[in-house]
């Protein structure tokens, strides 16, 4: 009997290695023999060798390999880092910069024969094969150029936002292997090596959303591709095949015994010594993690202003038709993104509002925005919460210094503006001057009353408005009598005294004299606007000669800087350079300016607002900044001292300062409040408004050089021969 099994044994042993052979040499033949490997029984897919021929010849042989994912930095103009955004974590770097232990690395373990095979390995797969059939299990034997292709594959998913069409190794069935296999080959006539190796080490995940060896690096480490060492390059070599599993911040153990079979991988090839080898051995893993967070409220600094830009990306068309895709091309598409912003005027100013009203308990908001007068520019932008939750910090997510929507009428998370006040009366002084008055004439600010009816000067349209308490109807929009802020100013006085004391009468007193038409086109000229919805302030509604209308410190600091500028309006601008990740340039801001106001006029305020930190409403703010460098200044409060202002300027530097109530529906009274410990029976804008404009201008002013301002012109003057700007 045993004579008789002997031969049938071998009979059955040579027929099935005859299988084993005939389907081998198929599968070389037509690149399909990785089947086996990944679908055990290919039989159970219905498909014998023809037809499995027959359907790689149909499979497409062309892959597209578009630049990976890769993420936005913003910079400040001075180079610094404000915020990255990014889907996947990955920084792209050539071949060359990477350090040769992980190029040596990540061969070793995950395809010994790369640089020998054209795309898929024969070898490696009749290794894994013949393991598969006499040991059990699922060995794979995908080339790095496949795993190269699979990568490629799921990252166009992605990009298309398609997460549910990408496939991972475990889920592959023969038709996505045939496939992967057919554009390796492909890809290896395209691509160099070289080329190939580079694009995965770049595209490859490996753990904590670090994406690509750079990121890799970073994140474990602290360091960069290029100075990995051996032990920290044969530990993230040997993290590709299973992330998770031998991720070594989670799990060290394993993940050490995985770097130790890369290290005898590279000893067995000889690309590292023996000596070598037993140290990189004997080294503990040596972490240094640097968190990797992108979005504006993990920014290193400005996360207000960095939510500004990224606004300014997602709802602008010129980045793209959708807003998918330009929520696409922020947040994959490797775009360095160059700001306005001046780091050094940043930390003054963040320190500044934190020192004012830091944490106060009743979230009292302050804050500073600050514009290069010429050019439009936002140099820093900053109030005194936080982005996100903290325990005893003041957060939210609305930016103080800006509109509520954009341009395009999208919401921009601004709060919307505030109310004002007095930093509204130079654009009437500045249509006084406009219309050929002098700086010293007489008005008579003794008047109060303006019922219904009076006799307004308006070329345009209809005042709208009273202060009359004769007519004391509310439904006739009639006011109480108009108010100063201190009794022993209602009397006749010279206009410019008016202004630089911020007397109410006086600015009533001399609109009384004006074309309203002209004081609208006055303040439409100096971009001044609701914050809320951007539509014009009405001048022909009386309260706005005071200030009634919210609008922004971004677009009230943007007003003054016209007159720093004699009288040149720019636009406000944040974007510098905007570059893709191939370095092609994006439609950025270049400054935008018109000659918008007289320049006599211009000199006329500017000689008059000196006077408001020199004698007038703001004298008590902090007499060092005139000392320093000529500035001009208004300070401004609200009906009922909840918002209050300083917006002062060289001509070098525009800055408004706000302290108020930003958030409780705008309605608080600033009236019998205790700020950071002092009591204050109302607030006025020169009390802590002034000196946070005041500290922060004497700190950063310098750095931006600004001359004397031009006098006005004699003419201008008047009836007092003895006036000084």
């Amino acid at each position: 009997m045993a004579k008789q099994r002997k031969p049938r044994r071998r009979r059955g042993l040579n027929a099935t290695m005859g299988r084993i052979l005939g389907f081998l040499a198929a599968s070389v033949m037509c690149g399909v023999l990785v089947a086996s490997l990944v679908v055990p029984a290919v039989a159970a897919a219905g498909m014998g060798v023809s037809s499995s021929i027959d359907f790689f010849e149909k499979l497409p042989s062309d892959l597209t390999v578009q630049p990976p994912s890769q993420a936005t930095k913003v910079l400040t103009a001075d180079g610094q880092q404000i915020a990255s955004f990014y889907a996947e974590n990955r920084v792209q770097v050539p071949l060359d910069q990477m350090s040769p232990f992980i190029k040596d690395g990540i061969i070793a373990i995950e395809d010994s024969r790369f640089y020998e095979h054209a795309g898929v390995d024969p070898q490696g797969i009749l290794r894994a094969l013949v393991s598969n059939l006499t040991r059990g299990g699922e060995q794979g034997a995908s080339t790095i150029t496949q795993q190269y292709v699979t990568n490629v594959l799921n990252e166009a998913q992605l990009s298309q936002d398609r997460p549910d069409a990408v496939v991972l190794n475990g889920q592959k069935n023969l038709g996505d292997k045939l496939r992967e296999m057919k554009l390796a080959i492909t890809l290896e006539k395209k691509y160099s090596k070289d080329q190939i190796l580079e694009g995965y080490l770049n595209i490859v995940f490996f753990s904590n959303n670090a994406y690509g060896i750079e990121a890799a690096a970073r994140h474990l480490f602290s360091t960069t591709a290029k100075d990995l060492t051996l032990p920290q390059a044969a530990l993230l070599a040997g993290v590709v095949n299973s992330p998770t599993l031998y991720n070594p911040a989670t799990n060290p153990d394993k993940s050490i015994v995985r770097r130790n079979q890369v290290l005898d991988e590279m000893l067995r090839l000889g690309k590292i010594s023996r000596t070598q080898h037993d140290e990189a051995v004997a080294t503990p893993i040596q972490l240094k993690i640097s968190p990797q967070q992108q979005g504006c409220a993990n920014a290193t600094m400005a996360p207000y202003f960095c939510d500004y830009i990224s606004h300014l990306i997602l709802n602008n068309p010129a980045y793209g038709p959708t807003e998918a895709e330009r929520e696409r091309r922020l947040f994959r598409g490797g775009l360095t993104i160059v700001t306005t912003l001046d780091s050094r005027l940043q930390a003054a100013a963040q320190a500044q509002v934190d020192g004012t009203a830091g944490a106060n308990p009743d979230h009292w908001a302050a804050s500073l925005v600050s514009i290069q007068p010429g050019s439009g520019k936002i140099l820093a932008m900053a109030q005194n919460t936080v982005f996100l939750p903290q325990p005893g910090k003041f957060d939210t997510n609305l930016n103080f210094n800006v509109d509520a929507r954009d341009a395009q009428g999208n919401d921009l998370n601004g709060a919307g503006g505030f109310q004002p006040g007095s930093t509204m009366k130079p654009f009437t002084f500045a249509e006084w001057l406009n219309e050929g008055k002098t700086l010293t004439a007489e008005v008579d600010a003794s008047r109060r009353v303006y019922p219904l009816g009076f006799p307004w000067r308006d070329s345009c349209g209809k005042v709208l408005g009273a202060y009359s308490t004769a007519q004391a109807n509310p439904a006739l929009g009639a006011a109480d009598d108009l108010q100063n802020a201190e009794d022993g100013f209602y009397r006749p006085m010279p206009v410019n005294y008016g202004l630089y004391n911020s007397i109410n009468t006086a600015t009533f007193a001399s609109a009384s004299q004006l074309d309203f038409c002209g004081i609208q086109k006055m303040v439409d000229a100096v971009g001044l606007h609701s914050g809320l919805d951007s539509s014009p302030v009405n001048m022909h509604q009386l309260g706005n000669l005071l200030g009634g209308t919210g609008v922004a410190p971004l677009t009230l600091a943007n007003a003054f800087a016209t007159f720093a500028t004699d009288g040149r309006f720019c636009a406000t601008m944040a974007l510098v350079e905007i570059k893709d990740a191939a370095g092609a340039k994006l439609p950025a801001q270049a400054p935008d300016c018109h000659d918008a106001v007289k320049p006599d006029v211009a000199r006329g305020v500017n000689s008059v607002l000196q006077d408001v930190l020199k004698k007038g409403s703001g004298v008590w703010i902090n007499p060092k900044v005139q000392d320093k460098l000529p500035t001009a200044a208004k300070t401004g409060t609200s009906n009922n001292n909840g918002s209050t202002w300083v917006v002062g300027y060289t001509t070098g530097l525009v800055t408004a300062s706000f302290f108020g109530d930003a958030l409780e529906g705008q309605k608080r009274a600033g009236q019998n409040v205790t700020i950071n410990g002092t009591f204050y029976p109302r607030l006025d804008g020169y009390m802590i408004a002034g000196p946070q404009w005041a500290n922060y201008m004497l700190k950063v002013a310098p750095l931006y050089p600004a001359g004397p301002f031009a006098p006005p012109p004699p003419s201008m003057i008047g009836p007092n021969p003895n006036y000084k700007p």
